[in-house]
């Protein structure tokens, strides 16, 4: 959410960039296109997998061997930003990498040595209460402030790292001596996260930021419902510095005011989406709490299945795009998809927009619905397809380029987005084999955690 309240000055870069960029790759993706055209589904799922971990892999910030913010192919950074790490982003690279090592694109000892180095960069990056701040110096450690008085602790980024965290500690926890020494560092990371600092003085509800300098005057409370639910499964999962399940039920729920009976599309929404409840907020909603946490008939004292909740979302955004009020060229079945990434200025400059059916500009995010296989399996492949066998000069280097538009003249820019690019290996891994999902869920602290706040999951025993 704060992705969208906050501006991302650094994103917003006026330079003009067209599907000119970046002419050896579209040359190279051209050249391959036949031989894609007769790939089987589980093939173009290797590839996008395998090519969105080369920007956690190759592309991953030299010191840290930690998740840059952005990748620029066309070389354009602003403020000579190229060490600056993203804390959130580099969660969803750690998954990323797990993908990569069990699906065989990386060997399993060179991704322990490059993960240790990880562990211990975070081991030693300013911390406040445990916290880590939205952006890091890989090169120092040290906070690069994401706004003015934003200059501290960001707890829903290190949520989002905490649980690629938790799923490397569970992958390697009975490995070799050098997987256990491993899994140890993660456990004491995970264990030094100070999350019920973060109410506030006790209040029953969660904040997003805390600065030694400025306090609390971000005043940023976590309320849903957006895509922060698994900062507070881990808050309430924590073994060290937890909180109680009245602050989830107070905080995140607004005392289940949060809880919507509207429809769109014929399809329940089940909750009140904050500042879009006409059709659903941007889709990053359906995946960034969900890498590790399995909607799978997931419940609790609300929602009888998470599954729905954020499957309708996306098919909500589907159908949108498919019915197409705007009348964009090439919204349609196999080319849809609204979510935050960067975008399209009205002068053709490359910004950062948060896409979702109030706000749509005529930009698709690829992420979006790649992201979303686990909900919609046949849609999402269909975007796939579409988009590795119709449009090469959308690809890039590391999968396919964070936005695009066939309506702006086949626009699109070459650039990536650490929270865009992250999600789409291990989102499209759970729907494969569920493999981050067991991680995850199968972590002693969670389950104990999600049994405290009456979640309710028989796929893992948890009632």
């Amino acid at each position: 959410m704060k992705r969208i309240v906050m501006s991302l000055a650094v994103a917003s870069v006026c330079c003009m960039v067209s599907c000119g960029n970046s002419v050896a790759h579209q040359q190279e993706n051209v050249r391959n296109i036949k031989s894609v055209k007769n790939f089987t589904d589980d093939q173009l799922m290797d590839n996008v997998q395998k090519q969105a971990l080369k920007y956690f892999w190759d592309y991953a910030e030299p010191n840290s061997k930690l998740g840059r913010e952005r990748y620029h192919e066309d070389d354009i950074y602003p403020d000579n930003d190229k060490h600056v790490v993203t804390t959130g982003g580099s969660g969803f690279g750690l998954a990323t990498v797990l993908v990569g090592i069990e699906r065989g694109f990386v060997p399993r000892q060179e991704a322990v040595k490059r993960l240790n180095i990880m562990m211990d960069f975070l081991a030693k990056a300013d911390r406040y209460k445990g916290a880590w701040s939205h952006w890091i110096n890989g090169e120092t450690g040290k906070t690069v402030p994401f706004g003015k008085k934003d200059n501290g602790g960001d707890l829903v980024e290190t949520a989002f790292l905490t649980s690629g965290i938790l799923m490397v500690r569970e992958y390697f926890k009975n490995g070799n001596a050098e997987e256990k020494a491993l899994a140890k560092k993660c456990d004491e990371l995970w264990k030094g996260i100070q999350w019920n600092w973060y109410t506030k003085g006790g209040e029953k509800v969660l904040y997003w930021h805390w600065s030694p300098d400025y306090q609390w005057e971000m005043n940023f409370p976590l309320e849903g419902y957006n895509e922060c639910l698994i900062t507070y499964i881990l808050a309430a999962s924590s073994p060290t510095y937890p909180i109680d399940a009245e602050t989830y039920y107070k905080g995140w729920t607004r005392n289940g005011t949060y809880l919507s009976d509207k429809e769109k599309y014929g399809l329940p929404m089940y909750v009140k989406h904050n500042g879009a409840q006409e059709y659903g907020g941007p889709l990053f909603w359906a995946h960034y709490s969900y890498i590790g946490l399995d909607p799978t008939n997931l419940s609790d004292k609300l929602i009888k299945n998470y599954f729905d909740l954020n499957k309708n979302q996306v098919l909500i955004d589907y159908k949108y795009c498919v019915e197409n009020p705007k009348h964009w060229k090439g919204y349609g079945p196999d080319y849809w998809g609204l979510t935050a990434s960067y975008s399209r200025n009205e002068d053709g400059s490359v910004g950062y927009d948060a896409h979702f059916p109030q706000n749509d500009r005529g930009v698709i995010t690829p992420t979006a619905a790649l992201s979303s296989f686990p909900y919609t399996p046949k849609e999402s492949m269909d975007f796939l397809r579409f988009l590795y066998t119709q449009k090469p000069e959308f690809i890039g280097s590391a999968g396919p380029y964070d936005a695009n538009s066939i309506h702006y003249n086949n626009w699109t820019t070459p650039r990536y987005l650490a929270i865009d690019q992250g999600t789409i290996a291990p989102m499209i891994e759970n729907y494969r084999t569920g493999f981050l999902w067991k991680l995850f869920m199968n972590a002693p602290e969670i389950q104990n955690g999600l049994k405290k706040l009456s979640f309710k999951s028989p796929k893992y025993n948890i009632r």
